[in-house]
């Protein structure tokens, strides 16, 4: 019977201390004296007693073709076993069966092992104060919602590698914008500044550079001038990790993890992942951090006494931007476009882009505030901006370009295909038209409420049109006028009092 080096230990000691062989071996679970006995004679562990085994101890199936699968795994070690595994059976038909997959996995994983030359995590030294390490996280996988609906959104997050000092802020995307909101925020939070501030090859701060910049690689990227501005704002050198290097980044790579770990079990603590707005949400984050950093003080207070105060005013958060409203009234600001109220048309209006909105200026007045759009080649078309000259030129509705951002809620859709499918082309477009213009006018839950009573009741059977709408909501499709007030009799003798009065007063 086999035992195991514990259970020997304990039957030897068992037997110093006078107890019989059966006894021993009842005491450790072996059921035979005779084990007592061996283990007694031979004065060894069953470890000890092993000996390494050096032959198979069945057939080895693919040793025929094994020259052939490692000559290719030496061309291209990222070859997969399932990939080999099914060109062997395409080429030898039913030679290899299903279950045989395993084996060439764990003899392809042994290869690797002894053949391969992997790139190994070199530990850092890390100094007091030298660097702060930022990276945008995706935190989409909290399914984190805001008043009921999904939050997209990503954490900027900044570390000092020698304490883990963290802070992080909400953003939308990785911009220079965020970069901005971000970093600053976190030397704000610090109150200092490190030596230095170190990316990934994000966008927002570096770019690729051309030939004659170039000095080696085609890959080799240069710092973006906006990037190096706000840096140098604050007298911070600019770093970056190397092409393919993640692993340079590591500390705020791997703070990333810790601190999403940390946000999931404070949210099971809270009960819910709803939260009434972007500041609620950030407010618990900051508590989070807050908590997070309170142990690392010690370690922070040796990083504060080597950086510099912070003494550079913030740069506001926000970039503007000298744009030109287009002829069909919409404006360009970075790869994306927003329509803007018709009466700029052809105008230079400013635009003050901030990371959740944009605001347009004309003559220091704020025209519109509206959520900025990431990504490249998207519109924000408002209906309320298009509305009257989609009125004048009634036939350009149905090939507009952005007509899909013309159906503010679903129930607008179902309603112009309803009046497309019982009208003819032109007037079904003129009385969806007239429609959206009370939406424009009234409210536009109540033009929904309307429209959605009258497919309910109508089920496509019977004509409605923008009356029935106006008789279900009250709403005027003309602006209510002014009424006339009278104007009030001005007594002109009092200004000849007052004239009289200052005769007087000159003559005394």
């Amino acid at each position: 019977m086999t035992a195991t080096d514990a259970q020997v230990r304990l039957l030897m000691r068992e037997r110093t201390n006078g107890k019989t062989q059966q006894q021993a071996a009842a005491k450790v679970n072996l059921r035979s004296g005779k084990t007592v006995q061996k283990y007694e004679q031979l004065g060894q562990l069953p470890s000890e007693l092993k000996e390494p085994r050096c032959h198979r101890t069945r057939p080895d199936p693919f040793e025929k073709d094994w020259a052939e699968v490692e000559s290719k795994l030496a061309v291209a070690p990222e070859l997969e076993a399932k990939a080999i595994f099914e060109w062997l059976c395409e080429r030898d038909g039913t030679q290899y069966q299903e279950g045989q997959l395993r084996t060439l996995q764990r003899r392809i994983s042994n290869w690797r092992v002894l053949n391969g030359n992997p790139t190994l995590t070199l530990d850092q030294i890390r100094h007091p104060g030298e660097v702060l390490q930022s990276d945008g996280t995706c935190m989409n996988e909290l399914e984190v919602t805001l008043q009921g609906e999904p939050f997209e959104h990503i954490l900027f997050h900044s570390v000092l590698p020698y304490s883990n000092w963290e802070w992080g802020r909400v953003v939308q995307s990785e911009s220079l914008l965020s970069i901005r909101l971000g970093l600053q925020s976190a030397l704000l939070k610090l109150g200092y500044v490190p030596q230095a501030h170190q990316t990934d090859h994000t966008t927002a701060a570096t770019h690729k550079l051309g030939v004659a910049d170039r000095q080696k690689s085609p890959c080799e990227r240069g710092y973006n001038e906006e990037y190096l501005q706000l840096l140098s704002h604050y007298g911070l050198e600019a770093r970056t990790i190397h092409l393919s290097s993640p692993n340079e980044n590591g500390d705020v790579e791997s703070s990333n993890g810790g601190l999403k770990r940390a946000v999931v079990q404070h949210l099971l603590l809270r009960g819910s992942r709803d939260f009434k707005s972007i500041e609620t949400y950030e407010a618990f984050l900051f508590n989070i951090m807050e908590k997070r950093n309170a142990a690392r003080q010690v370690k922070l207070d040796e990083e504060i006494a080597v950086m510099k105060p912070l003494t550079a005013k913030l740069w506001p958060q926000m970039r503007e931007l000298n744009v030109r409203v287009g002829q069909n009234g919409i404006i360009r600001v970075g790869h994306n476009g927003y329509s803007v109220p018709s009466g700029l048309k052809g105008k230079h209006a400013t635009v003050r882009v901030y990371e959740w909105h944009i605001e347009v200026w004309y003559a220091n007045q704020r025209i519109e505030s509206v959520p900025r759009v990431t990504g490249i080649h998207h519109y924000q078309v408002n209906y309320r901006h298009v509305i009257d000259s989609l009125l004048r030129k009634p036939g350009g509705f149905r090939n507009y370009r952005y007509r899909e951002q013309l159906f503010p809620l679903e129930v607008f859709r179902q309603a112009w295909e309803a009046l497309d499918r019982r009208l003819p082309p032109r007037q079904a477009d003129l009385t969806y038209l007239r429609i959206l213009k009370q939406a424009a006018l009234g409210l536009e839950v109540e033009i929904a409420q309307a429209l959605t009573l009258l497919l309910d009741q109508n089920q496509g059977q019977n004509l409605w049109d923008e009356k029935n709408i106006t008789e279900l909501t009250g709403v005027m499709t003309t602006p209510q006028f002014i009424p006339e007030l009278a104007l009030p009799l001005v007594n002109l003798s009092l200004y000849d009092q007052l004239f009289l009065v200052e005769a007087e007063h000159v003559a005394a």
